[in-house]
């Protein structure tokens, strides 16, 4: 009886050993499939949500130049010579412009987002600092065009930044 135990064991033994041999190869060759699957759709992600990031940034930088103070100053002229009347036009334009752009926030980095964002602030309250010490509309055109003549503009810092993470991405 022990000879038949023994004589069943050593038949059985090498059938389970070479069972678990086999549950582990196939078990990494599905795992490395499922990788494999995995990485190409991610790459087949980023090929195609790439130009929607590019295009989240050519945006962006459109919206940058948009609300360059100099720029603008050039393109919206004064609609009377009261300086509140035309602070108030530049913000109302400022605002509409971030309005129009704000779902790109969703394509690019959290850095770009917080750096536009910053932009717009910063521009938004020389404005208004500069206003505050402006008699008339043009009187605030000159002073804003004086002040960023001294100082690199908000909107170029943001530009820079987002050329930097296009620079990443390609």
């Amino acid at each position: 009886m022990e000879d038949k135990i023994l004589e069943s064991i050593a038949y059985i033994l090498p059938a389970i050993v070479t069972g678990f041999v086999a549950y582990y190869m196939f078990k990494g060759f599905i795992n490395n499939k499922n990788s494999e699957k995995k990485l190409e759709l991610l790459a087949q992600q980023r090929k195609e949500g790439l130009p929607i990031k590019l295009k989240a940034y050519e945006r962006l930088m459109l919206f940058c130049d948009r609300i360059n103070p100099v720029k603008m100053l050039m393109r919206i002229p004064p609609i009377s010579t009261n300086t509140n009347d035309y602070l108030q036009l530049l913000i109302a334009n400022i605002e509409q412009e971030f309005e129009h752009n704000l779902v790109q926030q969703i394509y690019i980095s959290e850095n770009a987002w917080t750096a536009i964002h910053a932009a717009k602030n910063a521009v938004t309250n020389k404005l208004k600092q500069v206003a505050e010490t402006s008699a008339s509309a043009n009187d605030l055109r000159e002073n804003v065009l004086i002040d960023y003549s001294r100082a690199v503009p908000p909107t170029e810092t943001a530009v820079d930044f987002i050329k930097n993470e296009v620079r990443k991405l390609l």
